[in-house]
C-alpha cells in the first residue's frame, strides 16, 4: 500500500494536478491539507470519476484537510475531539485495517506571536488525543504538513532560521513527543539524498535555489514502519506551472 500526503495550497486552483499526480502516481491513499474549499464546492465528483473514495472537511479561504482513498473509508473523525477548535484541520479514517489521520499543523507566524501559544496547544491537543487513537489502532499512520523541520539537515540554511517558527526548539520538542510516542519518522528510515526538503517559498527563488525546508511528513506506528519499504519526496508536481509551494511525500507499506 502506498500512502502519500500533499499540501496542495488550494484544491480549486490545483485539481488537474492532482488528478493528473494521481494518474502518475496511483497510490491507495492521498492526504490533501489546505484545500481551503468549503464542503458544499469538494470537488467529490471529480475525484470519484480518478477512481478514489474523499472524506473530507473544510472551511472557506483557509486550512481544509481530505483523505482520498481507492479502498472504503470507515469511522471518519473530523478534528481532534479533545480541542474545541473552529479551523479544519484534522481527519481521519480507517482505510484497510491503517488509521489514516491526516493532519495540517498550524504555521504559527511568529514565536512572539498569539498564533505561536495556539500552535503549541494544537499540538499538545494532538498527543493526547493520538495516545487515545493508537489503544484502538496500532497500525496507525499520521500524514500532513506539520509545519515544523524537525532537524537543521531539513533546513537549507540553519543558522538563517535559528530561531524562527518552524525550527524553534518547542515546536521540534513537540516532534520528538510524537516520536517517543512510538512513531517513526518514515523518511529517515532510509538513507536519503542530502537537501531534499518538501516546500519552497514562492519568493526570491527558493525552488530554483532548494532554499527549502522539510515540513511534511509521514509518521507511522511500529507496526507499519516494521512494513515500510520506501519514503520519497516527489519533487516533479513542484517544477508545474502555478504549483503549490508543497510537494508531495510518499511511504511504501508492504
Amino acid at each position: 500500500m502506498k500512502l502519500a500526503t500533499w499540501n496542495v495550497n488550494s484544491l480549486k486552483v490545483r485539481l488537474p494536478q492532482v488528478q493528473q499526480w494521481l494518474v502518475d502516481n496511483p497510490v491507495d491513499v492521498l492526504c490533501l491539507q489546505e484545500t481551503k474549499t468549503v464542503d458544499e464546492k469538494f470537488p467529490v465528483a471529480e475525484i470519484e470519476a480518478a477512481g478514489y473514495q474523499v472524506a473530507f472537511t473544510g472551511q472557506k479561504t483557509y486550512n481544509g484537510v481530505a483523505i482520498l482513498s481507492r479502498h472504503p473509508i470507515t469511522d471518519v473523525t473530523k478534528n481532534n475531539p479533545l480541542l474545541d477548535d473552529e479551523q479544519q484541520r484534522i481527519i481521519a479514517g480507517t482505510i484497510q485495517g491503517i488509521r489514516i489521520v491526516c493532519a495540517y499543523v498550524p504555521n504559527g507566524q511568529s514565536p512572539d506571536s498569539d498564533k505561536y501559544i495556539y500552535k503549541l496547544n494544537w499540538l499538545k491537543a494532538l498527543h493526547e488525543w493520538l495516545a487515545q487513537e493508537q489503544q484502538q489502532h496500532p497500525e496507525l499512520a499520521l500524514l500532513g504538513d506539520y509545519n515544523i523541520a524537525p532537524e537543521d539537515r531539513d533546513v537549507h540554511d540553519p543558522a538563517a532560521w535559528a530561531g524562527q517558527v518552524l525550527v524553534s526548539e518547542p515546536e521540534r520538542a513537540a516532534f520528538v513527543r510524537l516520536q517517543e510516542m512510538g512513531f517513526t519518522d518514515a523518511f529517515r528510515m532510509f538513507e536519503q539524498p542530502e537537501k531534499l526538503y518538501s516546500w519552497w517559498d514562492y519568493r526570491q527563488m527558493g525552488f530554483r535555489l532548494n532554499r527549502g525546508l522539510r515540513i511534511d511528513h509521514i509518521l507511522l506506528s511500529a507496526p507499519l514502519a516494521a512494513r515500510c519499504s520506501a519514503c520519497v519526496i516527489d519533487k516533479v508536481p513542484r517544477k508545474w506551472e502555478q504549483p503549490s509551494d508543497h510537494t508531495p511525500v510518499i511511504a511504501t507499506i508492504d
